[in-house]
């Protein structure tokens, strides 16, 4: 029996929503396997290939995997002023808009934004200590997820890593004997934000740093703006409490950090490098800010964020409403959604943020492991298993969506 046309085969698969070069490939593969009939397979395969909506019940608010921050963000389809100054008619810069917004919310003298925290600390190293030494506590030399470490990035940069103080203990004069030694042109710290070194250990603080001599950049990474956080309607929560900000790091001395945009400051990716004016004006005119510079999106969507700082509306800001439901109310809609069992469970922030850090939190337990079941919905549903059970933690779902979480349960089991 001969095989179906790859055009006939294709036109019988028009109800998916893939455009037809996509459906014609899906028929091609299914044709090329000797199986027509898993042309559809194949098809939603190339479908789910896609970037496309998840929903989030894992309770981890920042889920790297997931995207971290999620955005409440549109931009309607028209020109904008860019790099256009409305107030004389010429050029103008693409980061002063957000820029100068970011300076209000943490103390900076000046701001840049770039695609990501690790492109603002390669910035900032390439910039202001190409060829010259930069002393890191040998406590603080991190690798972040996909194996990206303190070092490579120091030595793509072109700066020399000069190490100080041991594991767990690093004292200031391990600083000043560094730049004694090599004239270091940078004293820099990196927060810990993934891990935690406890038990006998030392640091040494920003404001002891920041007389040494060099200037001193603080990588804080998670990106909490204001330790005072007057944008939550009940002000700091108790897991933020060992968290260093933005705005508090400038003040005890530091003369830049850098931090992400995507993670405690809950907007989309980008990375800021923040505070002495000269120093931030070295790293905009570097060659490699044209390379590391944002587009309009991600520009627009930051400012949009940074204003809901400004407002102190944390509610406008989906990382930090889900953070503030109470489980009282998650409670309620755990009963609502009418499938599972109403369980307390325990939520984490998640994206490299607050380790071993835990808050209470409620959701739905279902009996085994249905997670493939939920991955498989309509709208892919991304759940835990824990214990012989499948776990929806509701704080870090969209209450809007409480009703396809509670279709791709019933669906599953």
């Amino acid at each position: 029996m001969r095989p179906p046309s790859v055009d006939a085969l294709s036109r019988s698969l028009s109800d998916i929503d893939l455009p037809s070069p996509l459906l014609v490939e899906a028929a091609r593969t299914a044709i090329g396997n000797n199986d027509p009939d898993s042309a559809r397979v194949e098809a939603v395969k190339l479908q789910r290939a896609l970037l496309g909506p998840a929903i989030n019940a894992t309770g981890v608010l920042l889920h790297t995997n997931l995207g971290r921050a999620p955005l409440d963000y549109q931009q309607a389809p028209q020109a904008t002023n860019l790099e256009f100054d409305l107030s004389t008619g010429n050029r103008g810069s693409r980061n002063d808009h957000v820029a100068n917004l970011i300076c209000k919310l943490g103390g900076a003298e000046a701001a840049l934004v770039v695609n990501n925290c690790s492109a603002a600390v390669t910035l900032v190293l390439a910039a202001l200590a190409r060829n010259r030494a930069v002393a890191v506590s040998r406590g603080e030399l991190v690798e972040i997820g996909g194996g990206f470490r303190v070092p490579d990035v120091m030595a793509e940069s072109g700066a020399q890593l000069i190490e100080v103080g041991t594991t767990n203990r690093t004292r200031v004069a391990d600083y000043q004997a560094a730049h004694r030694l090599h004239d270091t042109a940078l004293l820099l710290k990196v927060h810990p934000s993934n891990y935690k070194i406890s038990g006998f250990t030392e640091e040494a603080s920003i404001g002891s740093l920041s007389v040494v001599g060099p200037p001193v950049v603080a990588d804080l990474g998670s990106g909490l703006i204001d330790e005072a956080c007057h944008w939550l309607r009940d002000g700091k929560p108790s897991w933020l409490r060992d968290e260093p900000a933005v705005k508090q790091t400038l003040e005890a001395g530091a003369d830049l950090v850098t931090f992400s945009c995507d993670k405690l400051f809950g907007g989309p990716q980008a990375g800021i490098i923040a505070g002495r004016k000269d120093l931030v004006a070295a790293c905009a005119s570097h060659p490699l800010m044209r390379a590391f510079r944002p587009g309009a999106l991600v520009l627009s969507a930051l400012q949009q964020t940074a204003l809901a700082y400004l407002r102190r509306d944390g509610d406008a800001i989906p990382f930090w409403r889900m953070a503030q439901t109470s489980v009282i109310e998650l409670e309620a809609r755990a009963e609502a959604l009418g499938v599972g069992s109403p369980v307390r469970t325990m939520s984490m922030t998640g994206g490299g943020s607050l380790p071993g850090e835990e808050f209470p939190s409620a959701g739905v337990a279902i009996d085994g492991d249905v997670s493939d079941a939920l991955r498989n919905a309509e709208v892919p549903v991304i759940a835990r298993v824990r214990d012989h059970s499948t776990v929806l933690d509701l704080r870090t779902v969209n209450p809007d969506d409480d009703a396809l979480v509670a279709k791709a349960v019933a669906s599953s089991i």
